[in-house]
């Protein structure tokens, strides 16, 4: 009996491991959400989004859309009127399945002019996890640099948990 509870713990342990570092969840906008208010250039700024990753969009439904759009002129253009796809629940989860460039813009024209678009570069799962170092010339390029996040995302707060939770169901399996 106990070596099939090493068994099962150590089954769930791998699935678990597995399941934490295939996938890591956005929340656009970080804790202000989809939002003129939240300057999702800026958050965007030190991401990296991974084939098999999820973006979450999180906005007033009654206010506000998200169209994924075809091509990086209707993007440009705040042009939703051909949409891949219109997202409209208040909380929507987009599903990374593929490298390349996606784009999103407000269904709102005037929110999307004002700024309420993301692209997302989706890089290959398997890549390194390296961030760029930014150099002399990329920062004179650029003028400024955006400051980090100031407080934890959601995600950071589902990573903690999770743990936790793994630790708990292994306890109550183990108690006499």
């Amino acid at each position: 009996m106990a070596g099939m509870k090493v068994l099962v713990a150590g089954l769930l342990l791998v699935v678990y491991v597995s399941f934490v570092g295939a996938q890591s969840h956005h929340v656009v906008g970080g804790d202000r959400g989809w939002a003129k208010a939240s300057e999702v250039t800026e958050w965007l700024s030190d991401k990296v989004f991974r084939v098999g990753d999820k973006i979450w969009f999180i906005y007033s439904a009654a206010q506000e859309g998200v169209a994924e759009v075809r091509s990086k002129e209707e993007y440009e253009s705040c042009d939703v009127s051909n949409p891949i796809r219109m997202y409209t629940d208040g909380l929507d989860s987009v599903p990374l399945e593929g490298e390349g460039i996606r784009y999103f813009a407000s269904s709102n024209s005037e929110s999307c002019k004002d700024g309420l678009k993301l692209h997302v570069n989706v890089q290959p799962r398997d890549a390194k996890r390296e961030r760029s170092v930014p150099t002399s010339e990329s920062v004179a390029a650029s003028d400024t640099l955006a400051e980090g996040p100031t407080s934890p995302s959601a995600g950071a707060h589902i990573a903690a948990i999770s743990p936790m939770f793994l630790m708990a169901l292994l306890v109550g399996f183990f108690a006499p």
